[in-house]
């Protein structure tokens, strides 16, 4: 079974290769990331930093009707997601916000049978709190520091609540006590070393993410 896994940089092209692409290779499930394009000029792609919708629905709507045997998701950040995404005004839980907008997506799109969008609680580096002490390694964080980062996680209901807004996003949180952090080093090594099954079991909306795509294997 072929997964596409449309995303929005770097970071999320190397989760998937390097973290999704193993756990799901054995179910015979392939995953292939394709970072969203946001300009082409002269014959040259752009990817990175969507600024508007339709910029994803345009690679969607290729991606679901080029291969019809194969499934369509998505990884965006919900905290950085265009604000004319469909749904995108909804309010309340987050959880709820969540799967408003995946379904207003799936709507837009008119509802095709491949297509599993899903939208990143609130950033990417919220997945890392799912254990901090990976920190300590992959990011060469002391104790003080992971303790803080502990504190961080113990004050929301989970990972994925973690945002109060735009200056305490995870991203934010975590560059205040490691400056050097980058996310497409650090983040990915700390991701490797949670490993999928640590963040589903922390971050229920991913979770729920994981076993609908688990769900595709074809003996199911």
């Amino acid at each position: 079974m072929r997964l596409y896994v449309l995303c929005e940089g770097l970071t999320e092209d190397r989760f998937v290769k390097e973290i999704l692409y193993p756990d799901l290779q054995s179910l015979n499930i392939y995953a292939t990331p394709i970072i969203c394009e946001t300009k082409r000029t002269a014959g040259k792609k752009y990817t990175g930093g969507v600024s508007k919708y339709s910029k994803i629905r345009n690679e969607l709507e290729i991606l679901c009707k080029a291969d019809p045997t194969a499934f369509v998701t998505t990884m965006f950040d919900y905290y950085k997601l265009p604000n004319d995404t469909p749904g995108k005004g909804s309010t309340g839980d987050i959880y709820k916000i969540a799967q408003e907008i995946e379904t207003a997506i799936n709507a837009n799109l008119g509802a095709p049978g491949n297509l599993l969008p899903f939208i990143v609680l609130h950033e990417f580096e919220g997945l890392l709190f799912s254990d901090v002490t990976a920190f300590l390694g992959e990011a060469k964080a002391d104790s003080k520091t992971v303790m803080e980062l502990e504190r961080i996680k113990n004050s929301f209901p989970s990972p994925e609540h973690i945002n109060d807004s735009e200056e305490t996003a995870p991203s934010k949180r975590i560059l205040r006590f490691l400056p050097e952090y980058s996310k497409t080093l650090n983040g990915i090594e700390i991701a490797k070393s949670i490993g999928v099954n640590k963040i589903a079991e922390e971050c229920p909306h991913f979770k729920s993410w994981l076993e609908k795509i688990r769900r595709l294997h074809p003996m199911n």
